[in-house]
């Protein structure tokens, strides 16, 4: 055999006996022993102590020893990199209808306030046109408060905020003309006709350096939490700058002149003929006139506190609405009464009373007749005042804000309604109902921090089929559907139907809330959890109801109800199975752990029915569940108890093993972590515990300064974001974490809290990757997206553009005012028509009703006349037609006989190349006919005669051809619709021919 060689072998040198070193010898035992003193009390007792204190040491080492064998694991395990900050995006605008919208002049676009910027909006979509600079673009650096139209120029906007600064803004083209900086936090903004060069503003009081307490409140909070005994101050500003070719961002205005102080202003209005100033604050209505505004303001006493303020369009009077549900006309601008400033006075009022609460805005129509008013009960009162009578459009979604007019004379008068849950609601003034409504997400933050419970999550979810959020809304007992994507709401649902009165008198009433809700892996099946706490005289209810997905009306349809799932006890947690067998578990404080199943039956006809059926109940040691999650691949059930996590099989319920969790005693919530699920993360109060499935043991903890408020894991990933809970609810803190260290992978500062917060898919090419993608509910009842890479349609974020100027509608001749629009003549009205007409569709039990308004009121029959007969009449397809054209032919063919027959081609006329000439020209033998004048013959025959328009030089080279009359008879043997087909043949008759009305 070949030697092997070695190369760089060491050789091996064992050790002998007399190379190893021997242990310490004891002590000698020779020796005499110590002697041994008697112990004192205080010395046992300090030998006590210092025995405590050893075993406290030793068990702090064996604490330091377990840390750091589990640091040295997780330093052995590869460290994920540290991942990007997430990025945010709102959905939603936090004051939103907290200030009435302004129309232009021509009424085709109307302007909202939305925190520091302006939205455009188009009046017949209701879509953002464009947006208004916000502060990064030298917009306002602080919430607006108001807006109005400039005198001088109706395309400029005059704008006002809390920054102290007036700006002006050329809006078709998006330009800010120039800012005038007062220097103090303004509330309102007047302007009128008469003085073009000034505006009025209302002021508040800025604060001296030393009185600040702290505690600075944010921005979204200051004007809503304005105080009731907060002075302002009125000023009339010269929109003229001291130094306009400076070139400063901003200038001091030229001339400002005080007129007086008065409470925190409700309204700002000058009088419609220019004379009178008029602001509402607190109880009274302050008066000052334009020809002695050094004078001061006139107060009249209100017996309750004033909210809104309008305007006669026409006369000298205003109106005002009032905390207790009254609106009274004020009849104090008057010339010939002595006007004395600092005084308060009584005033001649008349009183118009329906609302139960406060008035939240009034308005007046056009021509003043009417005046507009609505408040929380979601119901506009239209008041008719020479009568007193009153009509009503109830029902409108959610509590009025505003109510504007719109006051373009193109189109009829319409009602804009702003609603709390932000949505804008157009009311036709002629049939008083609603012709449309503009809503993204429904949500009223006052209410719905009102009507939340504490103890209650609010409930949230995704589904996945239709990608769209499903999300409470304006009201409690109701649901509403929303897609991110193209940032439209897609429908509402009412989970519990209840009655929309909000309260009776000053107590709130207790409404039906959908506390929970879950949508399935497969997006077929939804479960909702609605329940109304009782009181002495009623006994609290508590549903679970199931939903299925309609993929044909695309809507959730109610399934199966069950009443009080867990008796009267509160539903702790719910979530569906991600296997194929779709279960359902739920946990309550009746301490059972119940699951459901589908059930297939069928009825005597053979239809199978589907409906949800219990399948078991258990619990474990009399322990309360408070939450449960399935395994990725639904074997396991996890339970989270006091203070332990237990496993169950998930088709026996038999129990596999339970995981103490000590640094834990009460377990709030739990999920599995990883697309494998091997990893259990556990949340309680400040604690966050990683268990191990397979090595049933605890794999790391965190303790917190905070308490954790929920926990979402990644889908493919072994990492996860928590949200920790904040003393303020304005700021929270957000950390990934990995399954492999204790030490956050990310940590960040957000500016709102989370009330809950869900996994929201992202497109595929993300869908393996570390990157977050979620979407959460504020504790402002806003909606916000977070993660990596948002790409969302967001109508806050419209760049400001140059409005793009509508097609202009012709002004129509005497000929089609009359008659209307004929068919034969230009599209152009057809097709601007067809991009301004966003009106209902009419239905066949309303055409009762279209006419019984009186005339004035009634729209041009041109806009009546389309919509109704589209109601009646189905459009047909093209290729229905050409069917029916085909067979015709071939079944006149069939029973054609053997003589010649001379057929006319049809005429095919050009829309574009007929004039209105040729128009009346077809029309002449029409009214000649109605006349009297014999031009044409007329058979004698009681059928219609058929006309044969004639044919243009322009399109036909030939001349036209003569009219023919159908006189054939009715064939048994040819079906109707073969025998409308059959062309006509001039009549070869005797008899004397008669006059006939034509069809």
């Amino acid at each position: 055999m070949a030697a092997v060689k070695v190369i760089n072998h060491t050789p091996f040198v064992p050790r002998l006996p007399k190379d190893v070193p021997l242990p310490p010898s004891p002590a000698d035992s020779t020796s005499p022993p110590p002697p041994v003193k008697k112990k004192s009390r205080k010395s046992k007792t300090k030998e006590k102590e210092k025995v405590k204190e050893g075993v406290q040491e030793i068990r702090r080492q064996g604490e330091q020893e377990r840390g750091n064998a589990n640091e040295q694991h997780e330093s052995e395990m590869p460290q994920p990199e540290p991942l990007k900050p997430l990025t945010w995006a709102s959905l939603t605008d936090s004051n939103s209808n907290s200030h009435p919208p302004i129309f232009t002049k021509d009424g085709s676009h109307f302007f909202s306030i939305a925190r520091e910027r302006i939205k455009i909006h188009s009046t017949s979509s209701g879509k953002v046109i464009s947006t208004l600079p916000g502060p990064q673009d030298d917009g306002h650096q602080d919430i607006i408060t108001s807006a109005i139209l400039s005198a001088n120029n109706a395309f400029q906007l005059i704008t006002v905020s809390l920054d102290g600064t007036i700006k002006v803004w050329d809006f078709l083209e998006g330009i800010l003309l120039h800012t005038i900086n007062l220097e103090q936090p303004i509330h309102h903004v007047c302007g009128h006709e008469k003085i073009k060069d000034y505006v009025f503003v209302a002021t508040a009081k800025a604060k001296k350096k030393g009185s600040s307490d702290g505690n600075e409140q944010p921005k979204s909070n200051r004007s809503a939490k304005a105080s009731s005994e907060e002075s302002c101050i009125i000023l009339r500003v010269s929109l003229k700058p001291q130094n306009p070719a400076s070139g400063a961002k901003w200038h001091k205005s030229s001339q400002i002149t005080p007129v007086g102080k008065t409470r925190y202003t409700a309204g700002l209005a000058v009088s419609a003929s220019g004379e009178w100033l008029i602001a509402v604050a607190g109880h009274k209505a302050y008066v000052a006139q334009m020809s002695a505004l050094k004078s001061g303001f006139t107060k009249y006493v209100s017996p309750d506190a004033l909210t809104c303020l309008a305007v006669h369009p026409l006369e000298d009077y205003f109106a005002t609405g009032d905390a207790k549900g009254v609106v009274r006309l004020w009849y104090c601008l008057n010339q010939a009464r002595p006007v004395v400033a600092n005084v308060e006075k009584r005033s001649q009022t008349s009183e118009l009373h329906w609302h139960a609460h406060a008035v939240s805005s009034v308005a007046f129509t056009t021509n003043g007749a009417y005046l507009l008013s609505g408040g929380e009960e979601a119901t506009l009162v239209i008041w008719q005042l020479h009568s007193g009578k009153k009509e009503f459009v109830p029902r409108v979604g959610s509590p009025i804000k505003n109510v504007v007019v719109s006051r373009s004379s193109a189109a009829e008068e319409e009602y804009l309604l702003g609603l709390a849950d932000a949505s804008f609601a157009f009311i036709s003034s002629a049939t008083l109902k609603l012709s449309r409504v503009f809503s993204r997400i429904k949500l009223d933050s006052a209410t719905s921090s009102a009507w939340a419970s504490s103890s209650s999550a609010t409930p949230l979810a995704v589904h996945s089929l239709s990608s769209t959020l499903v999300l409470p809304s304006s009201h409690p007992s109701s649901l509403q559907t929303y897609s991110p994507s193209s940032s439209t709401l897609v429908a509402e649902l009412e989970v519990s139907p209840s009655n929309r009165v909000s309260r009776q008198e000053e107590k709130m009433l207790e409404p039906s809330r959908v506390e929970r809700v879950v949508i399935s892996s497969s997006g077929e099946w939804m479960a909702t959890v609605d329940r109304r706490e009782g009181d002495e005289s009623f006994r609290g209810e508590i549903y679970l109801k199931i939903w299925w997905w309609d993929k044909k009306s695309a809507f959730w349809i109610l399934n199966t109800r069950v009443d009080r799932p867990h008796g009267l006890n509160e539903v702790t947690s719910m979530s569906f199975s991600p296997s194929d067998e779709n279960w359902l578990v739920t946990t309550g404080e009746d301490r059972n752990v119940k699951t459901w199943r589908i059930r297939s039956t069928k009825d005597k006809k053979g239809n199978v029915e589907v409906s949800w059926t219990s399948r078991s109940s258990f619990g474990f040691r009399l322990e309360m569940p408070r939450d449960s999650a399935w395994s990725p691949d639904g074997s396991l059930l996890a339970v989270a108890l006091d203070g332990s996590v237990a496993l169950y099989d998930s088709i026996s319920n038999a129990l596999h093993f339970t995981i103490v969790c000590s640094e834990c005693p009460k377990i709030s919530s739990l999920r599995f972590i990883g697309h494998h699920g091997q990893y259990i993360a556990v949340l309680g109060g400040p604690n966050l515990v990683v268990c191990d499935i397979i090595n049933r043991s605890v794999r790391w903890h965190r303790r917190h300064n905070h308490p954790y408020v929920t926990l979402v894991p990644h889908p493919y990933q072994d990492t996860f974001v928590t949200i920790h809970r904040s003393p303020s609810d304005t700021t929270i803190e957000l950390m990934v974490y990995s399954i492999s260290s204790s030490t956050p992978l990310l940590s960040q500062m957000l500016p709102f809290g989370i009330r809950n917060l869900v996994w929201y898919p992202v497109p595929n090419r993300f869908a393996r990757s570390r990157k977050f993608s979620l979407v959460g509910v504020t504790h402002a009842f806003g909606v916000v997206l977070l993660g990596h890479d948002i790409n969302i349609t967001d109508e806050a974020s419209v760049s400001t553009k140059a409005l793009q100027n509508g097609l202009a509608v012709p002004k129509g001749s005497l000929f089609e005012e009359m008659f209307g629009v004929p068919a034969l003549t230009d599209v152009s009205h057809n097709a601007v028509a067809s991009t301004i007409d966003t009106s209902l569709p009419w239905k066949s039990s309303e055409t009762g009703s279209v006419f019984v308004a009186p005339a004035y009121l009634m729209p041009p029959m041109e806009s009546l006349f389309e919509p109704l007969i589209n109601g009646f009449l189905k459009l047909r397809l093209k290729e229905n037609v050409d069917e029916e054209h085909q067979s015709g032919i071939q079944g006149v063919a069939d029973e054609m006989t053997a003589e010649p027959m001379d057929i006319e081609e049809p005429a095919f006329i050009e829309m574009g190349k007929v004039s209105k000439d040729d128009v009346l020209d077809t029309f002449i033998p029409f009214f000649k006919d109605i006349t009297g004048l014999p031009d044409y013959p007329f058979h004698s025959d009681t059928r219609p005669v058929a006309l044969t328009l004639p044919t243009t030089p322009s399109s036909h080279h030939a001349k036209p051809a003569p009219r023919t009359v159908a006189s054939q008879k009715p064939n048994p043997n040819v079906s109707p619709k073969k025998q409308a087909s059959t062309p006509s043949v001039p009549a070869k008759t005797g008899k004397k021919r008669s006059r006939h009305s034509l069809v």
